[in-house]
């Protein structure tokens, strides 16, 4: 040890022994004044303490609630997946009722189908249906929905238990129509290349001074032998004028956007 070191301890320690040498009222006075320049770091250290204690607490107390979190997570999941099924039961449910009601209500024999699929390619041109030969449905048979006409059958898909649709928004399905309150009868089909929105059929050879007014509703005759008469087919949208005949554009009954359950006829009941 350096001198200079070993002199400070030997003073350190000499002034110790007399202090406490000295009379009981000195030593309480040192005490005094040592308690009183420590206090401030005595409570600070006890602060210090509690919240460190708190920390922990709060810390063990976090921990606990990220694993309640964690699990009211997963319940919450597994509720979100019943009430999706839910809502799925209820919406088929009431397509269910729905045709039930519909295939009452009708004059045809009418049976049931769900659109099972359909292509972007050919959106306004066909959809498949999950009904086929093995539930008496042949080509050329109407397709109807609660709305009015959908389009007719014109493939079976054999051993596959679905048929195609050809639906009224494409131009090759062509219907003889007749608009209510006139004489006016014309041929009803789609129209090519009609793809934005709900497309708009065109109702040609109609008369030259053919008096007719948006709104005014179109129906089929019954003429051709594969659609039934006084089946709604959409309403008038607007009139244009030919050289020799007027054309109008007609507005579709059916929501051909959102098609789902539909209804093929087998044969109209007498």
């Amino acid at each position: 040890m350096k001198p200079l070191n070993l002199t400070a301890l030997l003073l350190f320690l000499g002034g110790a022994v007399w202090l406490f040498t000295q009379s009981e009222r000195a030593v309480r006075e040192v005490q005094d004044l040592y308690f009183s320049a420590m206090s401030p770091f005595l409570k600070s250290g006890s602060k210090m303490e509690t919240q460190a204690r708190a920390f922990l607490h709060e810390t063990r107390h976090s921990k606990e609630l990220e694993v309640e979190l964690e699990t009211v997570r997963g319940e919450l999941g597994r509720l979100r997946i019943i009430e999706s099924r839910y809502r799925e039961l209820e919406l088929e449910n009431e397509r269910f009722r729905h045709a039930l009601d519909y295939k009452k209500a009708t004059h045809f024999d009418v049976v049931p189908a769900q659109v099972i699929r359909r292509q972007p390619t050919t959106w306004w041109q066909t959809v498949d249906i999950d009904a086929g030969q093995e539930r008496g449905i042949g080509t050329q048979l109407a397709v109807l929905s609660n709305e009015g006409l959908v389009g007719k059958i014109d493939r079976i898909y054999k051993d596959q238990n679905r048929s195609s649709v050809l639906l009224l928004t494409d131009e090759k399905c062509q219907v003889s129509a007749r608009v209510e309150g006139s004489p006016e009868v014309g041929i009803l089909s789609g129209q090519r290349g009609r793809f934005d929105g709900n497309p708009l059929l065109r109702l040609r050879f109609l008369s030259i001074d053919a008096a007719l007014r948006p709104g005014l509703r179109v129906f089929t005759t019954g003429r051709g032998g594969i659609f039934q008469p006084n089946i709604l087919l959409g309403t008038i949208d607007s009139v244009e004028k030919g050289a020799l005949d007027s054309e109008a554009l007609v507005r579709p009954s059916v929501n051909f956007a959102d098609l789902g359950t539909v209804f093929v006829v087998l044969s109209a009941d007498p």
